[in-house]
């Protein structure tokens, strides 16, 4: 199976997340992050938003990293001008393809924005820089004209195109489909990316849906932040590529935590305990069926090692745990107890938890126990 590339627009469409705003210093981290986890490729931002978000765009530049950057523009000359300042030499160049957004938006026919397009794109490639062409929504735009700006746009040696489901107007099999059809109706060198959002929770599904059909690049954002409800998460599509695909991923495992902590802290949001692969839960159990078995054999209850991520198995006391794992929670502390007397500490770690709709701590385990010892003794 193919090695997907990643194109992480965190610092983009990422900040876009409504209340979200980046400080200078948290953008450099997170660009250092990224680069360091193995990203190929980071959207960074808009230039045109004004002269801050520019020398933001221009400090990453300066930082030096192998990971390639780039910024979003619009079919706007001015656009380029402001992004070629930056020292940022790919230009991502977008205009939407869909009826309702060219005529809704922008007051544009097909043609008109084709050629508004070609204008933009043409400028920024005599300024010597690297162009990617965005075509915003193009899950609603007539495949016909897709076909039309990519070899169009590929006359002019462009290479790189974004498939943008902008609305979440696709599912799994919708997203296949249009993928392999554009793939199959323009030169076989087109590197397609295909960046997907998640108001109906497909996001990563959609994505990985797009890579398996042919295209090359996957736009991500770290925890999956973004506007609305977000986009596909970068280690989700990371992980299912490799896991659920057999897939090859460049990035570091074992750094994605950091990663996501760090965004996740910078955003001011909060994206779950049990967020897949960062969730602070994602590797915590507290079922006793669940327990049990992981304790005996690690792959009953796992589909991968969280240690490839730098994590580990936690299992925690609340109302479904068993004895097994209340025995484990003592032998962690070199505690041996006897069968009757894990029953007794059992009936009140369920009592506990029902109680207060939650977890147990450990050391009431521990306070509990020392309870039940000195009832012992004393009744001797």
């Amino acid at each position: 199976m193919k090695s997907l590339k990643l194109c992480d627009t965190t610092l983009r469409d990422g900040e876009q997340a409504a209340g979200v705003s980046f400080t200078r210093a948290e953008k450099l981290e997170i660009a250092k992050l990224l680069s360091e986890c193995g990203v190929e490729q980071a959207e960074v931002g808009i230039p045109a938003m004004g002269k801050r978000e520019q020398e933001d765009i221009a400090a990453i530049a300066e930082l030096g990293l192998p990971m390639k950057l780039m910024t979003w523009n619009r079919s706007v000359p001015a656009d380029i001008d402001k992004a070629r300042a930056t020292g940022v030499n790919w230009s991502h160049v977008s205009i939407p393809v869909s009826e309702i957004q060219l005529q809704g938006k922008l007051g544009l026919t097909p043609r008109e924005g084709l050629n508004k397009l070609l204008r933009a794109a043409g400028y920024a490639l005599r300024q010597g820089m690297t162009v990617s062409v965005g075509m915003e929504d193009s899950s609603r735009a007539e495949m016909k004209f897709l076909i039309d700006v990519v070899n169009t746009l590929y006359g002019e040696g462009i290479r790189r195109f974004r498939y943008a489901d902008t609305v979440s107007a696709h599912h799994p099999g919708q997203m296949a489909e249009r993928v392999s059809f554009l793939l199959g109706a323009v030169p076989a060198d087109v590197e397609l990316e295909v960046h997907c959002h998640n108001d109906f929770g497909l996001a990563c599904a959609n994505t990985l849906s797009g890579i398996a059909a042919g295209a090359v690049w996957a736009s991500t954002t770290v925890a999956g932040i973004g506007e609305r409800t977000g986009n596909a998460a970068m280690e989700e599509v990371a992980m299912a590529w490799r896991y659920l695909y057999g897939g090859e991923c460049g990035v570091r495992l074992d750094l994605l935590k950091g990663l996501a902590d760090k965004v996740i802290a910078a955003s001011g949001r909060s994206v779950g305990d049990a967020k897949p692969i960062v969730g602070q839960l994602a590797f915590t159990h507290e079922s006793g069926i669940h327990v049990d078995g992981l304790m005996k054999e690690k792959s009953t209850y796992q589909s991968f090692d969280p240690a490839e991520l730098g994590r580990a198995h936690r299992f925690v006391l609340g109302k479904h745990s068993g004895s097994g794992g209340v025995t484990h929670v003592l032998e962690q502390r070199g505690l041996e107890v006897s069968d009757d007397t894990i029953s007794r500490l059992l009936e009140k770690v369920r009592e506990y938890a029902e109680a207060r709709k939650g977890i147990v701590p450990e050391y009431m385990l521990v306070q509990w126990l020392m309870e039940e010892q000195q009832r012992a003794q004393n009744a001797v």
